[in-house]
């Protein structure tokens, strides 16, 4: 074999494992059904009232970004339920987010909101919440349009930690490591 040829494997086997490690071993091999167990994570109940929320944005350099604190507003009629955002972020820039969220009574969701293309799919099960979205940023963030896998997981003092990755054409370009809380609680618990 030719040293071209070489190279063409070695490239093409490359490939093939940096797909498995995606596919397997990383963010993206999370299922619904790994949480199946532990507390309930109910949206109906945990994205009720007032919330709070903290969190980081994360570059597609691994550095942080940007900071916010998120003032949420959330409320249910059946299993229609609209959650207000207000995002605070360190650059001193507001955003403001209405969520209407629909849960079936399979578990799936149906997330809508004005900056996202189309509808969202999600998911709870057991003690997470998935939700898939494509989320178009405003003009003065380059009004790019990302694809957003969105997990969230309920801890047992009652928080939920959010974990967010932003990728365009397949590439991670952001993560967003966040909390949620009610926001009358204390962080030590209910």
């Amino acid at each position: 074999m030719s040293f071209i040829t070489y190279m063409l494997i070695g490239a093409a086997l490359m490939v093939i494992a940096v797909m498995c490690k995606q596919r397997y071993v990383s963010f993206w091999a999370q299922k619904s059904t790994d949480y199946a167990d532990g507390p309930i994570f109910d949206i109906r109940e945990r994205f009720n009232g007032p919330i709070v929320c903290e969190g980081v944005i994360y570059g597609p350099t691994g550095k942080v970004s940007s900071r916010f604190v998120a003032d949420f507003e959330a409320s249910w009629n059946g299993n229609i339920g609209t959650m207000v955002e207000r995002f605070h972020y360190d650059s001193g820039n507001v955003q403001d987010r209405v969520w209407t969220l629909t849960l079936g009574n399979d578990g799936n969701i149906k997330a809508e909101a004005p900056d996202v293309v189309g509808a969202g799919t999600g998911r709870q099960e057991g003690s997470a919440v998935l939700l898939n979205y494509r989320i178009k940023l405003s003009e003065e963030a380059g009004g790019h349009a990302l694809d957003v896998t969105d997990w969230m997981y309920l801890m047992s003092n009652g928080s939920i930690m959010n974990r967010s990755q932003f990728r365009k054409f397949g590439i991670k370009v952001a993560e967003l490591v966040a909390t949620m809380r009610p926001k009358d609680k204390a962080y030590a618990g209910e």
